[in-house]
């Protein structure tokens, strides 16, 4: 007789076991492993060998024939820093990922989006997670009220999927993945099994009927994207939506876009009547600056765009037997790392030392190796209690021996530092530029231009 066998299945990566553990060995996420139904395994063999034969030659062309597909079919989305982010538009038949936290302003950026594209196309909304009465608040609050979108509450798979195929709209917003559920899976909404099976079907929908769709997806406590990982890989696009819920700037890049560069970078601000692009971030940021001990201007890259963005950094006596470190905006790990290199190569006590650091703005930097000199240089600062004059700048990678090592795109860094006035940028000594005051390693730049009170 045929032995039914049972497995488990990680609920974050998908990954299948054969027994039940409390953390999963592939992702290492603790009680994400569910019991899947039991297989026969008689049955499994059989499918096998049904597969094995029942496949057919497939029928090859030469490339050189193939006659490509319109890419220049795009939607504008009105934001135009956004549609950088996504190549140039919304792509008809591409299927986008927005991922965010809860309440950073998705669902209000979208319905922008569907009142400038149901101008000209018919646009459908679908909602998984609000009714009719507040998707319809929210569209006349942002102007998108129009005879040309329309609305529908569904949490059927099946039936969106269906909805897409008829290719009677251009657009279809679908909010949220997290919410959707297959009739033949018999699994809750949000598991592994019923994310990438609706996935599945709504991608295969949206590319049959040239349909351009986006998808509201959920993220995870430590904001990665919630749900199986085969999801980002079925996509075309995938874009995060990051920043501060309760103020700030917000920012949109793509981490993944096939029609398009990852190098992109959208800057919002949220307003009464919605998202507003920030046209000049570098003023905004360094508008209420005060220059006082602990607060350097850095010169970094977001994209492609140079800002120039302050670090602050605050420095106490600890009150316990171990020194906390925290940064926002600023990976930890590195902080962590640049403290010590300031203790071993400039002689700074540190040790007893708690340390804060902060940039402003709410950004979090990715160009995290250009924020060494200057995030050193604002420890130093907070902790003698001196401060950088304020019409410089500082950028720059520190080595373990506490070197000043060259970054990118150095030339756009310099000309944003100059169109904001400023007079000179402390950067690595490779840099020839008279606009930059030369410094090789970290304890000179400290003792030259750490010298006022």
């Amino acid at each position: 007789m045929a032995k039914a066998r049972s497995s488990f299945v990680c609920q974050n990566c998908g990954a299948s076991f054969t027994k039940w553990a409390g953390r999963c060995e592939n992702c290492g996420e603790w009680n994400t492993l569910v019991e899947r139904a039991p297989v026969v395994e008689a049955e499994a063999k059989t499918a096998l060998a049904r597969g094995a034969v029942s496949g057919k030659r497939l029928e090859a062309v030469s490339i050189n024939t193939i006659v490509p597909s319109d890419t220049g079919s795009r939607l504008p989305t009105s934001f135009a820093e956004l549609d950088a982010v996504l190549g140039g538009g919304i792509l008809l038949g591409s299927v986008s990922l927005l991922a965010g936290q809860p309440g950073i302003g998705k669902s209000t950026l979208l319905m922008q989006i569907c009142a400038v594209v149901a101008a000209q196309h018919k646009v459908l909304y679908v909602s998984g997670e609000e009714s009719a009465g507040q998707v319809k608040l929210r569209a006349v609050r942002l102007g998108a009220a129009s005879d040309k979108l329309h609305f529908a509450s569904s949490t059927s798979g099946n039936d969106i999927a269906k909805t897409i195929e008829g290719g009677e709209y251009e657009l279809v917003i679908v909010d949220s993945i997290q919410t959707l559920s297959m009739a033949e899976i018999s699994s809750a909404p949000g598991t592994v099994s019923q994310v990438s099976n609706c996935g599945n079907l709504i991608i295969r929908a949206a590319k049959t009927s040239n349909t351009a769709v986006v998808i509201v997806g959920h993220v995870t406590k430590d904001g990665t994207l919630a749900g199986p990982k085969v999801l980002e890989h079925l996509v075309d696009v995938v874009l995060n939506f990051e920043g501060d819920r309760y103020g700030g700037f917000k920012t949109v890049r793509a981490v993944k876009n096939r029609f398009g560069s990852t190098n992109e970078v959208a800057i919002f601000e949220m307003a009464s009547q919605g998202l507003v692009e920030v046209k000049n971030p570098s003023e905004a940021l360094l508008s209420e600056r005060q220059n006082v001990d602990g607060s350097i201007i850095m010169a970094t890259i977001e994209g492609t765009r140079p800002l120039l963005v302050e670090i602050q950094a605050l420095v106490n006596p600890t009150n316990f037997g171990y020194p906390k470190r925290t940064a926002s905006g600023f990976d930890l790990n590195r902080l962590n790392l640049l403290i010590a290199v300031l203790e071993k190569r400039t002689k700074l006590k540190l040790q007893d030392k708690d340390i804060f650091i902060n940039v402003v703005g709410g950004l979090r930097l990715n160009d995290a190796a250009a924020a060494d000199l200057a995030v050193c240089m604002a420890i130093a600062s907070a902790a003698a209690g001196r401060k950088l004059d304020e019409k410089l700048v500082v950028f720059g990678e520190i080595g373990l021996g506490g070197e000043v090592r060259s970054v990118t795109a150095a030339d756009r860094r310099i000309a944003e530092a100059k169109k904001l006035g400023f007079a000179h940028a402390i950067a690595p000594a490779t840099i020839k530029d008279k606009f930059v005051l030369p410094v090789k390693d970290l304890r000179s730049a400290l003792i030259k231009y750490m010298n006022s009170k």
